[in-house]
């Protein structure tokens, strides 16, 4: 599937809703009418947002990116799972209390573990990708 900007602004506002309903078992947790760890809930929040954005942002500059198309598909499909691994995962850990920071242990500490091992060579490759791309329009000359 080829990629465009629109389909990642389209991924980052869901992912930035994601990030948004996690904020209402953040909320619970915080006043204590829910339990679970206010740390974990507000990474899950925050995870959401901030990846979300980070996708809007990106396409934003697509066409300031000097990519072949190829490559365009791969930052913009990159940072798309990134977002979700990141949010999914995160909400996944709070709500049962695992980390993921290792494989192993429970079967959602180890999901959490993969999804997070999955965003992080998005985040790797896509902002790679976004650095190749800025480094070679900078390079033309073109503006």
């Amino acid at each position: 599937m080829r990629a465009r900007p629109e389909t990642m602004i389209f991924h980052g506002a869901v992912v930035i809703l994601l990030g948004l309903l996690a904020g209402f078992p953040y909320a619970l947790v915080v006043t204590g009418s829910l339990a679970g760890s206010e740390r974990a809930w507000r990474m899950a929040h925050l995870e959401g947002v901030l990846n979300g954005l980070l996708v809007i942002v990106v396409a934003a500059v697509w066409d300031r990116l000097a990519l072949d198309g190829w490559k365009r598909d791969v930052l913009a499909w990159s940072l798309v799972l990134m977002a979700y691994g990141n949010v999914v995962a995160s909400v996944i850990g709070a709500t049962f209390a695992v980390r993921g920071l290792e494989p192993g242990g429970s079967p959602s500490n180890t999901l959490v573990y993969l999804l997070f091992m999955m965003a992080v060579v998005g985040i790797v490759v896509g902002i790679g990708l976004v650095a190749e791309g800025a480094w070679k329009r900078r390079r033309s000359g073109t503006s």
